[in-house]
């Protein structure tokens, strides 16, 4: 990123806003103006009080100069107050829009991007909301001081420039000689900081993201007694973040050193200079204080530039990032303009083959399987064997690298994408419960459902009774429940959804053993006449399937009817004796007789 690609990246941004940028720019001529009086008025001062001491005149003679310049101070100060104001006024609202526009249009693409992007190592959650808060903070930042102090800064310096070469060229030559070698050494600093600034970036994504990670593990650091651990990963980010910071601030110091040093040369020239002249007879005494101001106004910027620097290079690295994350159009998902009246929910897998990103080895393994419509589907398997994949690709969240995917013998790819997910109702076994009430976290599941609605679905999931026995019933704060209740909420939104595809990736798995017969007494009713794809470890439910697909390690490795696969005494017979005697199941059968 450098500064013209950042320009033509932040310009759309800035473009709605052209008037504030006039009015900012206008201010900043006329205060670039208002900024030399004082150099005009100390020289018209100390000039003319020399005249009057000369001709041994008193306070009298002098009350016209007092009343003229305070006069022209005070209108300069009273005018430079509405400047001042102006121009914070409407660099802080230009930021603060800015800033608006870039987080919604972030959010925005980040929402319509695939769950690949999500999938790759370098944008984990944490990773992510870093580059994208530092990101519009720097960029805003920047675009905020550009009005408030780098252009007025620049502006003042560019007319106090022109007013000394008006004045005197050789002092002017002065003036203009130094700005060059103060912008070179600023740009070998500028150089030499960018990589500790990049480190530095990269380490505080790594700081936010185990900070993330300790805060959702913080049950298993507990149990563990792995505290200490966590602790001497988190020492070591922040002591590499620290030497990294500390190396910056070195390198900053050292060069600020030269540059105040040049800044002071180019003081003591412009005094040597201007004493010369004004002994010489070809300037008064007040042109030596006129030329050292109209120099601070020159040297102004120049004292800032480390800190202009600092901001610029802060916004050129965190740009980076953040139009990593706008423009990775690449990125966004793929979707058709497919639309039937009805789906029925026949799925044809031929030849899939599919590997999540950043994985080298493939996942899935030419896997063929047909979901019938209106029929139960179980996926059975080993933990790693492939079946939460299955559903990820049926549910268009990733593409496999090859074969081909039918619903209802048109390709996946050709539907509408958001108009396949609202015919498919998702119920994993961790589900997501938002920041909000019982009743908005169902109402998910459809946004114009009426309270009855909520309701309805609250009682098809058997929570509808506990809900009403809380203080606020519906009001509650959804985050105020247990996983079991969580997990029953998350099929309630199902429900409410009503879609003709279930997929049921453990679904019960959360639960008791009272909660997993109500919900499989809920689901055993919802699953008629829909097509259903479960995930299961439950024999309950996975026994009554139309068709059992047995997977191990990302392949089909036997299918057909219960009754069927189990006698060919292969994997789905290990795997469904394992189940049985996990739960002892000769002594539960002798219980019940």
């Amino acid at each position: 990123m450098n500064l013209r690609r950042l320009f033509i990246n932040i310009w759309p941004y800035v473009k709605p806003y052209k008037w504030l940028v006039a009015l900012a720019l206008i201010l900043t001529f006329v205060g670039s103006l208002t900024a030399q009086v004082n150099a005009w008025v100390l020289r018209y001062a100390v000039d003319s009080i020399n005249r009057l001491v000369e001709a041994h005149k008193g306070v009298s003679e002098g009350f016209t100069i007092l009343i003229t310049i305070t006069v022209i101070l005070l209108t300069k100060e009273v005018l430079n107050s509405f400047i001042q104001f102006g121009q914070k006024f409407y660099g802080e609202k230009l930021r603060i829009f800015i800033s608006r526009d870039l987080a919604q249009t972030t959010i925005e693409k980040v929402l319509t991007y695939r769950m690949a992007y999500f999938s790759t190592s370098g944008n984990q959650p944490g990773k992510l909301q870093t580059r994208i808060d530092r990101g519009i903070e720097s960029i805003t930042r920047l675009v905020q001081n550009f009005f408030i102090d780098i252009l007025p800064l620049f502006a003042n310096s560019a007319v106090a420039l022109i007013v000394m070469f008006n004045a005197n060229f050789f002092i002017g030559l002065v003036g203009l000689c130094v700005i060059p070698i103060y912008y070179v050494v600023s740009v070998k600093q500028a150089k030499k900081l960018q990589g500790s600034r990049r480190t530095i970036k990269e380490l505080r994504e790594n700081k936010s993201q185990g900070i993330l990670s300790i805060l959702e593990s913080m049950p298993v650091i507990k149990s563990f007694n792995r505290e200490s651990i966590e602790e001497d990963k988190q020492m070591l980010l922040q002591t590499a973040l620290t030497e990294a910071q500390m190396r910056t601030r070195k390198t900053s110091f050292l060069f600020d050193g030269i540059k105040s040093f040049i800044e002071q040369i180019g003081i003591v020239i412009i005094i040597i200079l201007t004493a010369y002249f004004v002994i010489t007879g070809k300037m008064t005494i007040g042109a030596i204080m006129f030329h050292i101001l109209l120099f601070n106004n020159v040297s102004a910027p120049i004292r800032q530039l480390h800190r202009i620097y600092d901001q610029m290079n802060d916004a050129l690295i965190y740009s980076e990032g953040i139009f990593d994350v706008l423009n990775a159009d690449s990125e966004r998902e793929q979707t058709g303009k497919y639309r039937p009246n009805r789906v029925e929910g026949h799925f044809q897998i031929r030849n899939i083959n599919f590997t999540y990103p950043d994985n080298k080895q493939a996942t899935l393994h030419n896997i063929n399987m047909t979901i019938e419509p209106g029929k139960i589907t179980a996926l059975v398997g080993l933990s790693g064997a492939g079946k939460s994949t299955m559903i990820n690709l049926l549910d268009k969240f990733y593409k496999p690298q090859s074969g081909v995917i039918l619903l209802d013998g048109v390709p996946l790819d050709d539907y509408d994408t958001a108009f396949l997910r609202e015919n498919i109702g998702l119920v994993l076994q961790k589900n997501h419960i938002f920041n909000g009430t019982i009743e908005d976290n169902i109402r998910y599941g459809n946004p114009h459902a009426t309270l009855a609605e909520v309701q309805d679905a609250a009682r098809k999931s058997y929570i509808h009774d506990q809900i009403m026995a809380m203080p606020n019933g519906y009001a509650t704060s959804a985050l105020a429940l247990s996983g079991g209740q969580q997990q029953k909420i998350a099929i309630a939104r199902m429900f409410l959804k009503n879609p003709p595809i279930i997929f049921l990736d453990e679904p019960t798995a959360s639960l008791d053993a009272i909660a997993t017969e109500q919900i499989k007494n809920s689901l055993d009713a919802i699953k008629v006449n829909r097509t259903v794809i479960i995930i299961s470890h439950s024999i309950s439910q996975i026994i009554d399937s139309d068709t059992i697909y047995v997977m191990k390690e990302g392949r089909i490795v036997e299918s057909g009817k219960h009754e069927d696969i189990y006698a060919l005494n292969g994997v789905y017979k290990h795997i469904f004796d394992a189940m049985a005697r996990s739960l002892n199941i000769d002594k539960i059968s002798k219980t019940l007789e």
